[in-house]
């Protein structure tokens, strides 16, 4: 029985944790990756980037997490966004290694494997009573900041100079489009046909607007939390409204509270996924936004009770599961794969970082102020507002998880999707209309 002492003492080694990686493990994962690059092609497959976007993204979230001062502001979802950025854009880290990396990201669809689980677990975690209510709700914050973040960023950038066509058509529009791929693609084919630019150049002029709006967004988003924490009555902490609370299936006792098998969490999983690949046959269909209609179809499951218990408790584990495990190595693999440091530095002149440091801080002060009028707690409807400023799905990530309000995950989306397609879609007829190409 005196045998323990070391044992117990390399198990207390073991539970030393990068995030929520065994440190011992991480160890043996650099050395295993190194040796990979060393060899001359780390592989692309999932094995190695669960170990290198988790090293990776745990290791920069808690540099983020122990940083005196900043560690309240959201400062782990941004370093682990925006280092992996920069140490690509430095060659720090190795070009195999990106290469690897990049192809993972690109071909596996991590991203809305990610996001498919968040928005389904969350919504059939939500308290039936209220999901409604609160998607109503919340365009009414959406829709008058997004007016008023418009006419005073346009004023501000105007102003400082940089004229009214390019205040609002490269800059504040860029901020509220939904992100890169549903919102500055769409925008600059649209700009490029109806002025004959090149849609290249004219992307690479509203890139960065759509970066640093979103990186904006997540400082605020970081700040409004730490707010919370000092004025609990304003946040209901990733809660809307007042009064919601978990549904029947997480409150009920006996049989209903039985745990979380491995069986109900695959099951949900696969609903999850099942609910994506009809959005994204929807898309390809009818052109309709496919992360929209997964919301809206896990709406109606859950409006219409057609999950059972069981896989309304495994959707919710696994909302549990990828808000804390995957987080920070997805937005490791953000940084790395599609977030251009080049693009990001290029609008770091006065007038321009100016303009959509205030577009954004409107929209969500607007969010603020209007909640109070619709029942919705104020800091909460805030942080929706600013996933409408946000890269699209990955700003939405790093705004909530700044925010410490993963639960929000449907109502962002709203935002940025639906909120997005409209500022486009409103854009473009103003563009044509004016033949802006300045």
């Amino acid at each position: 029985m005196s045998e323990p002492g070391p044992r117990a003492a390399w198990w207390r080694i073991m539970d030393l944790r990068l995030g929520m990686v065994p440190v011992p493990v991480a160890i043996v994962g650099v050395a295993v990756t190194a040796a990979f690059v060393w060899l001359g092609a780390p592989p692309s497959d999932i094995l190695m980037n669960i170990v290198v976007l988790a090293v990776g993204g745990f290791f920069c979230a808690e540099i983020g997490k122990r940083t005196p001062g900043l560690k309240n502001l959201g400062l782990a979802a941004i370093l682990a966004t925006f280092l992996p950025s920069y140490l690509v854009y430095a060659h720090l880290l190795p070009g195999s290694l990106v290469k690897s990396i990049t192809a993972f990201t690109d071909n596996s669809n991590f991203l809305y494997l990610f996001i498919a689980a968040i928005i389904v677990g969350s919504i059939l975690g939500m308290d039936r009573r209220v999901l409604i209510a609160g998607f109503v709700k919340i365009f009414v914050p959406l829709a008058i900041g997004s007016v008023v973040a418009c006419a005073v960023g346009c004023a501000v950038g105007t102003a400082l100079g940089l004229g009214l066509s390019h205040t609002f058509f490269k800059v504040v529009a860029p901020i509220m489009a939904g992100g890169v791929g549903e919102g500055a693609i769409p925008l600059t084919i649209g700009y490029a046909n109806f002025s004959h630019q090149p849609q290249g150049e004219l992307f690479a002029q509203v890139l960065p607007a759509v970066m640093l709006g979103s990186l904006t967004a997540i400082l605020f988003a970081g700040a409004l939390n730490a707010v919370g924490k000092r004025y609990p009555h304003l946040t209901g902490e990733g809660r809307l409204q007042p009064g919601e609370q978990d549904d029947e299936p997480f409150a009920t006792p006996d049989a209903e509270r039985a745990p979380v098998t491995p069986a109900d969490v695959g099951a949900a999983l696969v609903m999850a996924v099942t609910l994506y690949l009809v959005g994204a046959l929807a898309q390809k269909l009818w052109n309709w936004p496919g992360p929209v209609v997964m919301l809206a179809l896990a709406v109606l499951m859950k409006f219409g009770h057609v999950a059972s218990p069981r896989l309304e408790r495994g959707a919710f584990a696994n909302f549990q599961f990828f808000s804390q495990a995957v987080t920070y190595p997805l937005l490791f693999a953000i940084g790395a794969a599609k977030t251009p440091w080049e693009k990001l530095i290029g609008a770091f002149n006065l007038p321009t970082l100016t303009t959509i440091v205030v577009t954004v801080a409107t929209l969500m002060g607007t969010g603020f102020v209007v909640a109070r009028f619709v029942r919705l707690y104020p800091i909460d409807a805030a942080i929706v507002n600013a996933c409408h400023s946000g890269q699209g799905g990955t700003g939405d990530v790093a705004i909530l998880t700044a925010g410490n309000r993963m639960q929000l995950m449907p109502f962002a989306q709203i935002a940025t999707r639906i909120g997005g397609a409209i500022m486009v879609t409103l854009t473009l007829v103003l563009f044509a209309r004016l033949g802006a190409g300045g």
